[in-house]
């Protein structure tokens, strides 16, 4: 079930710049995302940046908030919303295509055309999004106005503040867009994958500050480091897994040869959605935890109000055990989920195409009981991959707590997976265009 997966050599590292047009691909990810790294650190006018990371290292909600903006959010940056509107957004075109007769025809039947339009679609809910986000950090701030520069109308504020934040977003939504059309690999996820990789040294450092003077602690990080790297080997293990469903293919003579006739395979993946499950999953939790602790800072009158507020901001933070419950059913859903919306996981067109061509699984007949019998692999398999990837996203935030060693809370779960299913589809990306470049060789031979 696992496909044996092979790390690349220096051979490869070395042909990789000498293949068709990868070098510039490569060359312009590194700018966008270097872009994207100037602009995380371009403040809003008019913000008191000290005063404002000491209420996001208050804050659990607005840290772990600021770890995948890359530190954008602490630094209340013009691109301090991220990628998360667009993320959203993507997540609210895809469902609704589901639910939705008409959009559904643009996804499936339309062909690019049809993706083009949907395209259009979340990035007009991008842009509202990013309005309305923008709208409530201005409610986080007014709440925190020591945080603002003094002297400074706060009307004036909210309204250049609005503009600058929405602009951010839509800007970091088009480096994600030409990332993904002229770079190599998902911008989306390299974005994020950018943002958790700048935090890594501050990370770093809370943990020597923690250990560094305490011998139990010192044994308690090896232990976590070794947890991690097991997770590691999990992760590259389960998103190169695959279930090879065995397919007949028939015989067919031209002349006096005979061709086809032999067997062959289609790989369904043990986890097809790779990471997005988990940033769906983040973008969808992380709602509720936010509404509630901006609302928070609003100064009700009713003390029952203000009880209420309170106990449901813990129990939907980062560090409750309810976050985690729907975390991990969230993660089971959303890869259910996204697999339904892959064109090659689809059991009745692969079992149409395969009786179109007259090829078939031994042992059973084509047509509707193909189409059956797909969609009971595809469900176990799917099944399996969905509860490991929920598994997998929680062991390290568990290991954290047991080692008593927090600071890599963040990092140590969502985090790990992210950049290890990044850095996985890169590779792949690598060596498919080093397979196209053999395969220009050959034919120019």
């Amino acid at each position: 079930m696992v496909k044996g997966m092979k790390m690349p050599t220096t051979d490869d590292l070395m042909s990789m710049w000498h293949a068709s047009g990868l070098k510039q691909k490569i060359i312009f990810t590194l700018v966008m995302l270097a872009a994207f790294r100037l602009g995380a650190q371009l403040p809003l006018f008019g913000v008191d940046n000290t005063a404002f990371k000491a209420i996001a290292n208050s804050d659990n909600i607005v840290g772990f908030l600021d770890m995948f903006s890359g530190g954008a959010l602490g630094n209340v940056s013009i691109f301090a919303l991220g990628i998360g509107p667009y993320i959203t957004s993507s997540i609210i075109v895809q469902l609704l295509s589901v639910i939705i007769p008409p959009l559904e025809k643009l996804q499936k039947e339309e062909g690019e055309a049809g993706r083009r339009k949907l395209a259009q679609y979340t990035r007009v809910f991008t842009f509202v999004l990013a309005v309305m986000q923008s709208l409530v950090f201005m409610m986080y701030m007014k709440h925190a106005q020591h945080a603002i520069v003094s002297g400074i109308s706060f009307g004036w504020f909210c309204a250049s503040s609005v503009l600058a934040l929405t602009a951010g977003a839509m800007l970091v939504m088009w480096i994600s867009e030409i990332i993904t059309e002229k770079g190599i690999g998902n911008g989306g996820s390299l974005i994020i994958f950018a943002g958790i990789l700048s935090g890594i040294p501050l990370y770093c450092k809370r943990t020597y500050d923690l250990v560094v003077n305490d011998p139990s602690l010192q044994f308690g990080l090896v232990m976590l480091m070794a947890i991690f790297f097991a997770t590691m080997v999990v992760i590259v293990i389960m998103q190169e897994a695959v279930r090879k469903v065995i397919i007949v293919n028939p015989k067919r003579q031209v002349g006096n040869k005979v061709y086809g006739g032999m067997n062959s395979f289609i790989p369904f993946k043990l986890n097809p959605g790779g990471v997005m499950p988990i940033i769906f999953a983040i973008a969808i939790i992380l709602f509720p935890s936010t509404v509630l602790s901006l609302i928070g800072q609003a100064n009700f009158k009713s003390e029952a109000v203000k009880t209420f507020i309170t106990h449901a901001s813990q129990v939907m933070s980062p560090d409750g055990v309810t976050y985690y419950v729907i975390y991990f059913t969230l993660i089971v859903i959303l890869t259910f989920f996204y697999a339904s919306t892959m064109p090659n996981m689809q059991p009745k067109d692969i079992a149409d195409n395969l009786k179109k061509y007259g090829s078939s699984i031994p042992g059973i007949k084509p047509g509707k009981p193909t189409a059956d019998a797909l969609n009971t692999i595809l469900s176990r398999t799917i099944f399996i991959g969905a509860f490991a990837l929920a598994i997998i996203a929680l062991v390290p935030s568990f290991a954290s707590y047991v080692t008593n060693i927090k600071t890599f809370t963040g990092i140590g779960s969502t985090s790990l997976i992210i950049m290890v299913g990044v850095a996985l589809d890169l590779i792949n990306q690598v060596r498919s265009h080093l397979l196209a470049r053999n395969y220009e060789s050959f034919l120019k031979q």
